[in-house]
């Protein structure tokens, strides 16, 4: 496995990989939900690429950007375990180097659900994504469903800006409990850990009266927010129920739709969804 952390390093290592190259961006970190990413990727390209950088410009101003947790180390001995080939590890002045003024705006679709709650944070995704994208020359990306907006973000600005790769969306890896995996999970404390796990049992509530036929989506909405107000640790941010493809909130379920959620636990900002239909 080669590790670069410059531009010049990562274009020079790029050329030797064997077509196609399958590309993981990553914040670090790494948990199973990032490692199903990197084994996807293995699976269906002979070269696999990581990235592994914390994006300020999709953090605000006061959200945890010094204090995102980090483990480099750790990271990279995962990553070769896994069976990447190449990983990269810029600093943020290589991703961004001096007079950087260019930013992707991806429109209304990001202007939503956590981009309300984040404004500007889908710029920076879209950003970062679209550098990489540029930098690395994937055949193929990969992305967890967990990031559920991201996923529909990212593919719009794919299409829109005509990158010949093709999005791939894996399915969300979650602890036994029914806990979406995130980096953010270590700032649970005992308590918090358990209250968390009611986001997705509410989903679950969800998404089972949904196959006993319920189609009003408020009632969805409504079924979840009672569930997590059970749970005192838990402080519900939004609940969303929309169209898959573009976002927007429906009133009855006809297509496939994202159930979608956001919540504090403790200190822990944390989302989660599925999909139903």
């Amino acid at each position: 496995m080669i590790v670069v952390d410059t531009v010049a390093d990562l274009r020079r290592e790029r050329r030797r990989l064997t077509e196609p190259v399958g590309l993981v961006p990553t914040m670090g970190f790494l948990h199973d939900g990032h490692l199903a990413l990197v084994r996807a990727a293995r699976e269906q390209n002979p070269s696999v690429a990581v990235s592994i950088f914390v994006n300020p410009k999709q953090f605000g101003p006061s959200e945890d950007f010094a204090t995102y947790p980090r483990d480099l180390e750790r990271d990279l001995r995962l990553l070769e375990e896994a069976g990447a080939d190449l990983v990269f590890t810029p600093s943020v002045e290589e991703m961004y180097p001096p007079g950087f003024s260019a930013f992707v705006d991806v429109g209304p679709i990001g202007e939503v659900l956590e981009g309300v709650r984040r404004p500007g944070h889908f710029r920076g995704v879209a950003t970062v994504v679209a550098r990489l994208f540029n930098l690395c020359q994937p055949q193929r990306a990969y992305f967890g469903q967990k990031d559920a907006q991201q996923c529909v973000v990212i593919q719009r600005l794919t299409v829109d800006l005509g990158f010949p790769l093709d999005i791939v969306v894996v399915p969300t890896v979650r602890e036994p409990d029914g806990l979406a995996m995130s980096s953010r999970n270590v700032y649970l404390g005992p308590a918090e850990r358990v209250a968390a796990r009611i986001l997705s049992a509410s989903l679950r509530a969800a998404e089972e009266e949904y196959r006993r036929g319920e189609r009003d989506a408020d009632a969805l909405r409504r079924l979840v927010r009672e569930r997590v107000s059970q749970e005192p640790l838990v402080r519900l941010d939004y609940v969303s129920l929309a169209d898959a493809s573009t976002l927007e909130e429906l009133e009855e379920i006809d297509r496939s739709a994202l159930l979608s959620m956001a919540a504090w636990v403790g200190k822990a900002r944390l989302i989660d969804n599925i999909l139903l239909g």
